[in-house]
Parts: C-alpha cells; sequence; structure tokens
C-alpha cells in the first residue's frame, strides 16, 4: 500500500463515487482490472477514426456489468489520443427522436458534455473554436512572417477560416454551419460577444425558432430533432480539420428506447440508430465513432429490442460461423461478460489500498478476508445472480468506511469468521474458495 501513488483529488474522486455507485470521471485506472481485449479491439477502431474512418460498436452487458465503466474508460483514453469526445445518458427525456424535442435534448447533453483532454469535464465548445483561431493565427504569423499586429493578419486568417469552412459546405448542412463559424470569428475579430454567443448558442442547439437565428445570425435554419445527427457528422470532420483526431460519441442507458412504450415511436428511433449504423460501416461519416451502451435484453429481445427492427436485426446478428460463446471483438456488439472471481479479488484489493491511502491508515484486511466477503456476497445475492462489480464494489466501500470509522468493529462481526488456516494449506483452500465462484 506505501507504494500506491494516486493524487489526493483523485482517491477522493474514486471513493465518492464508487461509495455511490457511479462510474467515476477520473482514475478509472487504478481500478481498472480484466476487459483488455474490449479495450484493444476499440483502441484499434480509434486508429481507424483517426485515418478518417468510422465507428459503431454497441457495448452490452446485465446491469452493473461495467457497461459505464467500460465507456468511461475508452472516453480517457480517447482523450489523451486527441479525440473531442462527448458523452449522454438516454433517458425517456433524451433520445435519438422524439415528437417532444427528446432528439435535440440529447444533441444538447452531449453538446454541454464536449470534451478534450485540455478541458476533460465537459463545456469544451469554446476552448475548441478558440484553439482553432489562435492555432490559425499561428499559422498564418509563421506562413507570412506577420506580427500580431500586423494589418493584414485579420485578413488572411478569415481566408484560412473560409478554406475549412468550405470544405464543410460539400456536407449537408455545411453551408450553414460554415456561417455559424465565420459568424463566430467575425464576433471574436470585433470583439462582440453578444455575436460570439448567439454563435454559440446556435452551435449547441439553443435557438428555438428559424426566425430568431435568421434575425440573430443570418442562418435560416436551427438544430433540431430531425438534424442533430448531422450536425455531429459536420462536428466529426470540422474537429479533424482543426487538428483533433475526430469526435466520439458515447451514449449509455439504451435500455431507455426498449422502454418507449409507443411502438411507432421505438420504431423510428431504431431507425435514426440504423442511419448511424449504415453511415459510420458503409463510409458516409469520416472521423466519426459511436459507442451505445445497452443490455441484451435491448438488443435481442425479438418483440421490442433491437431485434425487432430486421434491418437492424440482419446487421447485428452474428454470422453462421461465430464460435457460441465466443467474442471476437471484432463485429458491432462487444458482449462484456461478467468479471471472473479472480478479477473481482484483485478489484477488492486495489479498493482496499486506495481507501486506506485516502484515510490515511494502514490496512489489515487480508485476502483471505477478501475472498471470504466474497463468499458471503454469493450466498446472499443466490447463484443464479452472479456478483457484478456494482453490487460488490458498493457492499464493499461500505464495508471499509464502517471498519474505518468505528475501529471497535472487526471484520469477522461484520462479516462473519473465516475458516481457519494455519496448517499449511491456506492456498489450496484459496483456491477452493475461489472454485466456489464458478458457478
Amino acid at each position: 500500500m506505501n507504494e500506491l501513488k494516486i493524487p489526493k483529488r483523485m482517491t477522493t474522486a474514486l471513493v465518492n463515487s464508487l461509495t455511490a455507485g457511479v462510474v467515476p470521471r477520473i482514475g478509472l485506472e487504478h481500478i481498472a482490472v480484466g476487459r483488455r481485449p474490449e479495450i484493444e479491439a476499440i483502441l484499434r477502431d480509434m486508429d481507424n477514426i483517426a485515418e478518417g474512418g468510422a465507428s459503431f460498436k454497441l457495448i452490452t452487458g446485465k446491469f452493473g456489468s461495467g457497461k459505464s465503466f467500460l465507456l468511461q474508460m475508452i472516453r480517457n483514453y480517447a482523450m489523451d489520443r486527441d479525440f473531442v469526445v462527448a458523452d449522454a445518458d438516454l433517458s425517456p427525456e433524451r433520445r435519438l427522436v422524439g415528437t417532444k424535442g427528446q432528439g435535440l435534448a440529447t444533441y444538447r447533453e452531449l453538446m454541454s458534455h464536449l470534451s478534450t483532454r485540455t478541458r476533460p469535464d465537459g463545456g469544451a465548445l469554446e476552448i475548441v473554436l478558440q484553439k482553432w483561431i489562435l492555432s490559425l493565427q499561428q499559422t498564418v504569423m509563421r506562413e507570412q512572417g506577420y506580427g500580431p499586429e500586423h494589418a493584414g493578419l485579420g485578413e488572411a486568417v478569415e481566408k484560412q477560416i473560409y478554406a475549412v469552412a468550405a470544405e464543410m459546405r460539400g456536407l449537408v448542412h455545411g453551408f450553414d454551419f460554415a456561417k455559424i463559424l465565420a459568424s463566430y470569428w467575425n464576433g471574436h475579430k470585433l470583439a462582440d460577444d453578444d455575436l460570439k454567443q448567439d454563435a454559440l448558442r446556435w452551435l449547441r442547439g439553443e435557438f428555438a425558432t428559424k426566425t430568431e437565428a435568421r434575425k440573430a445570425l443570418g442562418v435560416g435554419v436551427i438544430i433540431d430533432d430531425d438534424n442533430w445527427y448531422d450536425y455531429m457528422k459536420l462536428w466529426a470532420e470540422f474537429t479533424a480539420a482543426i487538428g483533433y483526431k475526430g469526435l466520439l460519441l458515447f451514449i449509455d442507458e439504451g435500455v431507455n428506447l426498449y422502454k418507449i412504450t409507443n411502438s411507432i415511436s421505438r420504431q423510428s428511433n431504431y431507425e435514426k440508430l440504423l442511419t448511424m449504423f449504415n453511415d459510420t460501416m458503409q463510409g458516409k461519416a469520416e472521423h466519426l465513432g459511436i459507442f451505445l451502451g445497452g443490455t441484451p435484453q435491448f438488443v435481442e429481445d425479438g418483440r421490442r429490442g433491437l431485434f425487432s427492427y430486421e434491418a437492424l436485426r440482419s446487421r447485428l446478428v452474428a454470422g453462421r460461423y461465430a464460435a457460441t460463446g465466443l467474442n471476437t471483438f471484432t463485429g458491432p456488439i462487444i458482449g462484456l461478460e461478467m468479471l471472473s472471481p479472480e478479477e473481482i479479488l484483485v478489484l477488492l484489493e486495489r479498493l482496499r489500498d486506495i481507501h486506506a491511502l485516502h484515510y490515511g491508515y494502514e490496512s489489515t484486511l487480508s485476502r483471505e478476508q477478501l475472498v471470504h466477503f466474497m463468499e458471503e456476497a454469493v450466498g446472499r445475492l443466490g447463484a443464479e445472480e452472479l456478483l457484478t462489480p456494482r453490487e460488490i464494489v458498493r457492499d464493499f466501500m461500505d464495508l471499509l468506511h464502517s471498519l474505518h470509522q468505528h475501529p471497535e468493529l472487526s471484520f469477522e462481526k461484520l462479516v462473519g469468521e473465516t475458516k481457519s488456516k494455519g496448517d499449511g494449506t491456506e492456498q489450496s483452500e484459496m483456491d477452493s474458495l475461489l472454485a466456489e465462484f464458478e458457478l
């Protein structure tokens, strides 16, 4: 434990998040166990996206199996590799399409969570635009030999801006997107904060009417339920054009689409998902990655799941030569198996050490006690349930807090006595305990 070196800010985030049963935004690398093949497959996808390709992946697993954790891990890896990322959880108010603005609500959520390596907690929209303008200014100054006060600097930068914007104009809605970028530049150049803010509001999808947008910015369109995904494709190409590797969207809680009771509305959302799938798989999108998290039921239920929509089912279902029970991680679906007992044990050891580091004490919990904790958890949940990381982590954090805050309590009093040792058979008995979890 003494060798563990993690900043206090990070241990605080880890302890607080895991106690509350939510995925931490930072420090995940310190508690990550397993998932190597899944992560390696997605990193290969990132390489393709950086080269101008696109990717669509469904991350499926039972509640508590680690879908959100994996998505957050990938998000952090992506920022380290200079991608722009955005994440959102679907809900009854946030869908892919809807009659009451639910699709636009998802776009707004994604844009509010737009993040980069230098702005990892969201709100990076203006940072991205400012970086773009600054890099253009530096390029012009270097290539033209201009100083920061040179009279021709502004005009030369404007030419560069319109060169990037011209590439956008060939895409659906690209002309209007380019006009908004130019408006932001003009607001920057003229120190007109109102114009800059109007451009940012438009890019965030906050204009309610076309009339309002035309009056403020001279464009006759707004981002809405029907077109928001088209603008995500524009954002992907724009981020690549200004020096990032591309844009990755992380959309979790896909099960909320499965829960839509109105079949027409549910099918409309699946149709939008099909569009996203086709665009990324057929080369109609560039520098774009879409990662959607959901339960196996959300995907496989033939009555209400994605497989109820034949066009999706035919694209997602495994081929006839796919080995049953095996995952190649090359297809559009990455199914998460539960962590193995050994992996859960490693996770508990790391949590024990992080908790001790955070609160500044020397942990005395042994590996034997951790195995006993797992054994009690399985006995409580029942064999059919298995151990999910979410459940066992939250219970374990409660145990650590109780032992730390109440020194008069013992592990044995809270969890129960472990089997006695001392006859030289600790390892074999440990192995047999672990074997009990191979349910």
